[in-house]
């Protein structure tokens, strides 16, 4: 036990102690921190934001940014007509010709000139290179996926300790904080259900013990009743023998007249 937790405090020393010698220091004049005053994000003030005419209904939503060869946005891409994205036409527009206002952190867009006479009449937008097809979104979505989970090992576990470090003793203190409560609110239950069938069990003891020994004894017998004396069969008779009529006496019939 105690060699497997030296390996695992070498293991972890050793990622430690490089990132404390040598820290990364990130260079100040690339990245971007904070939103800055009068900047904004293009998901939250053009990509996707709805377009509204003069009369402020919504005649098309934003859907890309149209950029000039100083990568600044000259114009954006709106999609109109069409149902749930089928037989939608896209057309392009200035973007000196959007109406932006940001009124109680609400953002409303609106195009003063999208009639329907000059949305229907006014020509599709034509892209100079054919968009992305799907096998090649495919293959750089497989790559940065690959380029993402290239995170160490290092970073994970500092990450996962600081992330749920606090949320596991809190889950610890909780759960003995439970245990507690219940054997607190259990014992007296278990022990007044230990007294009670320590009293039905010397109930039962003094019951067997104190019965009369005679009171089984008449049940006995009257369960199991004496057996009668085989009868004996009387012995018959003798017959009486059968009268022999006296050869030398002859009785002589009667005189006729």
């Amino acid at each position: 036990m105690k060699r497997g937790v030296l390996c695992l405090a070498a293991i972890a020393m050793a990622w430690v102690l490089p990132a404390l010698a040598d820290p990364a220091a990130a260079p100040s004049d690339v990245f971007l921190t904070t939103q800055g005053d009068g900047q904004y994000l293009a998901k939250d003030l053009l990509l996707g934001a709805k377009v509204h005419n003069a009369e402020g209904a919504i005649v098309g939503d934003i859907e890309d940014l149209i950029l000039n060869a100083d990568n600044q946005v000259e114009g954006v891409v709106m999609g109109t007509g069409g149902f749930a994205g089928f037989g939608e036409k896209r057309v392009g527009v200035k973007l000196s010709a959007l109406q932006i206002k940001n009124e109680d952190g609400k953002i409303t867009v609106t195009l003063p000139e999208a009639t329907k006479e000059a949305l229907d009449t006014i020509e599709p937008f034509k892209r100079s290179t054919p968009p992305k097809s799907l096998l090649d979104r495919a293959i750089e979505k497989a790559q940065e996926l690959s380029d993402k989970g290239s995170v160490t090992a290092k970073d994970a576990y500092e990450k996962a300790k600081k992330e749920a470090g606090p949320a596991l003793e809190k889950a610890g203190e909780t759960a003995k904080q439970t245990y507690e409560q219940v054997k607190e609110k259990a014992t007296p239950v278990l022990e007044k259900a230990g007294e009670a069938a320590k009293d039905a069990y010397n109930k039962a003891r003094d019951a067997v013990e104190t019965k009369p020994a005679e009171e089984s004894a008449p049940a006995a017998e009257e369960a199991a009743p004496a057996a009668e004396p085989e009868s004996t069969p009387e012995a018959a008779p003798e017959a009486a023998p059968e009268a022999v009529p006296d050869a030398t006496t002859t009785e002589e019939p009667a005189a006729q007249p």
